[in-house]
């Protein structure tokens, strides 16, 4: 029953992000800097749910697999899971310069830019999982690499000092994440008492986008250092390791996902009704064209006979 469950709630939302990345797909007015993140976020916590729903599904099964691809797989997992939140904080800093620095809003954040800053976060992403990779074969013994072991993350994470880097680089990764956007935040919140009363409605949107993007960034900080967590229940006790890891999956890694819908796929105005046309094909919207165009035509036909 806990396996079905997580696969509903996995299939719902990978059925929501699709829904909104084929919705900015068909739209041309969503090449703006925050939609192209946006889609950027969606994809990323598409793909590692994905793959964290199969690590689960392989845990739970105690399914073995060659150690070479549980790596490269666990690798890939570890990429995305960092992709996600350096993409909030991107996101953060374009709500900065839209909100603090309207003028020059129009000159930064461009396709140019744009593209170079998502090169930025895919690189500085990669750093961290592709050195844990070399160094795991670097010092795991030859014959460990014809292995079958039952994939997790913890199975790159069995030399100590790896493990204790890995922790270390992530914390410190994620600390410098947080103090952007609280500066990002503080920075609003100081334009904000000295806008007009036109662009107040814009910048308390923009404060509760980064105080959301600053939830799911401590959420998906707690994702990352889950595994340290998990490690020694695995080494005890197989089934109390699965139990906490399906309470460590609903809470870290679907609820900080179920946020991105909310911020964009709601409270976006222009996003949601293109949304909404396309998650019921067009059909209640234009129906109510119809209608609409019907009250007019009879309303047309009324007067002319009335005259």
């Amino acid at each position: 029953m806990k396996l079905l469950l997580v696969q509903v709630l996995v299939g719902i939302l990978l059925y929501v992000n699709g829904l909104m990345i084929f919705t900015f797909l068909k739209k041309e007015t969503f090449r703006e800097t925050r939609y192209i993140l946006f889609a950027q976020t969606l994809f990323a916590d598409s793909a590692l749910m994905l793959l964290t729903d199969l690590t689960l599904m392989g845990s739970f099964y105690q399914y073995p697999v060659h150690i070479i691809p549980c790596y490269i797989f666990c690798t890939l997992t570890s990429l995305v899971s960092v992709v996600s939140p350096m993409t909030l904080v991107a996101m953060c800093l374009e709500r900065y310069v839209a909100i603090c620095m309207p003028l020059r809003h129009s000159s930064i954040s461009t396709p140019k830019n744009t593209f170079i800053g998502i090169l930025v976060i895919w690189s500085v992403s990669f750093i961290i999982p592709l050195f844990i990779f070399i160094v795991c074969f670097v010092y795991i013994p030859p014959g460990v690499l014809r292995l079958y072991v039952v994939c997790t993350v913890e199975a790159m994470l069995q030399v100590k000092w790896l493990a204790d880097m890995r922790a270390t680089s992530l914390q410190l990764l994620f600390i410098m994440m947080l103090c952007i956007i609280v500066s990002t935040y503080i920075k609003i919140v100081l334009a904000a008492r000295s806008a007009s009363s036109e662009r107040k409605n814009s910048t308390n949107k923009g404060l509760k986008t980064i105080i959301l993007h600053g939830v799911q960034l401590l959420l998906c900080m707690m994702q990352l250092l889950i595994p340290y967590i998990e490690m020694p229940l695995w080494k005890v006790n197989v089934m109390l390791f699965v139990n906490v890891r399906y309470s460590n999956f609903i809470l870290f890694l679907i609820l900080p996902r179920c946020l991105s819908p909310l911020v964009y796929g709601l409270r976006d105005e222009k996003f949601y009704n293109a949304l909404k046309y396309y998650a019921f094909c067009g059909i209640l919207v234009c129906n109510k064209h119809k209608i609409r165009d019907g009250k007019t035509f009879r309303g047309v036909v009324s007067i002319s006979i009335h005259n």
